[in-house]
């Protein structure tokens, strides 16, 4: 089965052998080591002077982590898809109250809306974005909001899991607080590692922050990482060992920004090949993601007979979410992906819609 899933996704065949080793004890110098090698190639990655940290979850153990770490009792998530409502959700379901900001499904957050909603609500503590809802394929304009959260003194958290490694991001110069993301999406490793930088001023909050667990506590990530390069708990080690070679490959095929084209062709060519077959997308023009194209299905057939179709042919690509299922399908280039692949899929896409 040919992968074009939006998580987990295919991964690279050194990437696979990488995770074979014998495994050595996480108090190790040879884990040190592999933790600090890990950490300085991301931190480049990202431009950022923040601490990174390694998480043994995916994405959402992140998301959670914000909220119990730097907010005591209000924030507002910007919503337009899945992923910024279950944001919101999160946060009620750790006794944060929510300001929603929403905008209709395939329409981006915009700065006007955020600096009308952060006027209008003095009071919130942090913002959470979504930079990239991958339930609707969509990329919203990171810079120019983080620009507004900024403007108005308040935290900013990004999720980031289907865009860091895939979209341009820069920690430091956006002044982001909190950016995470998962390691089964843009960086093609199998699931069960996220990672995340967190800002000096998101620890400090951290320090101050009553109730917030023991698990996902960012000063005991802190606190261990500088005293001896390891987490306070076991880590997933294969995983980490995967992200240590794929940012390796990354800069030897000619770093972030070499790796970010070749994501905006993959990204092109099946968007280029989705109006060949007179199908339309989803999102707003101009907005659509980097990593995955979502697809209008076509009149008399559902994205998930589409799905099942594809399936059949060899071809896994992933169903529409949520409230728009029914009526989307959706098509990853995120992980280890030939060219050869994707024209391949296009074929059996044209034969599957007839």
């Amino acid at each position: 089965m040919k992968l074009f899933t939006v998580g987990p996704v295919a991964c690279r065949p050194e990437v696979l052998r990488e995770m074979s080793i014998q495994m050595f004890s996480h108090r190790s110098v040879e884990y040190q080591r592999l933790h600090q090698e890990t950490i300085e190639r991301l931190q480049r990655f990202l431009e950022t002077r923040n601490q990174v940290f390694l998480f043994p979850s995916s994405g959402s153990g992140v998301m959670e982590a914000t909220i119990r770490n730097c907010v005591r009792k209000r924030m507002l998530c910007c919503i337009n898809g899945a992923f910024g409502k279950r944001y919101a959700d999160v946060a009620r379901s750790n006794g944060r109250e929510v300001v929603e900001l929403r905008t209709p499904l395939g329409e981006p957050t915009t700065p006007e809306e955020l600096d009308r909603c952060l006027r209008e609500n003095p009071d919130v503590e942090a913002v959470a974005i979504t930079y990239n809802e991958t339930s609707v394929g969509l990329i919203n304009p990171l810079p120019q909001l983080a620009e507004v959260v900024k403007s108005h003194g308040k935290l900013l958290f990004v999720d980031a899991v289907s865009a860091m490694g895939g979209a341009e991001i820069k920690v430091d110069e956006w002044g982001i607080d909190v950016c995470f993301s998962s390691s089964q999406k843009c960086f093609g490793i199998p699931p069960g590692l996220a990672v995340a930088s967190v800002s000096d001023e998101a620890l400090r909050l951290s320090e101050q922050a009553t109730n917030k667990g023991w698990y996902f506590d960012f000063k005991l990530y802190e606190r261990y990482q500088q005293r001896e390069w390891s987490t306070h708990m076991t880590p997933p080690i294969p995983q980490i060992a995967a992200l240590r070679k794929e940012l390796e490959i990354i800069e030897k095929e000619g770093g972030k920004e070499a790796r970010l084209e070749l994501y905006r062709k993959r990204s092109e060519r099946i968007r280029e090949g989705i109006k060949e077959l007179d199908l339309t997308l989803f999102p707003r023009k101009g907005y659509e993601s980097p990593t995955v194209t979502c697809v209008n299905a076509p009149e008399g057939m559902s994205g998930i007979e589409i799905y099942e179709r594809m399936r059949e042919r060899g071809f896994e690509l992933a169903k529409g979410y949520g409230e728009v299922k029914e009526r989307t399908f959706r098509i990853g280039n995120m992980g280890y992906i030939q060219w050869e692949d994707i024209e391949e899929m296009l074929k059996a896409l044209a034969e599957v819609i007839g």
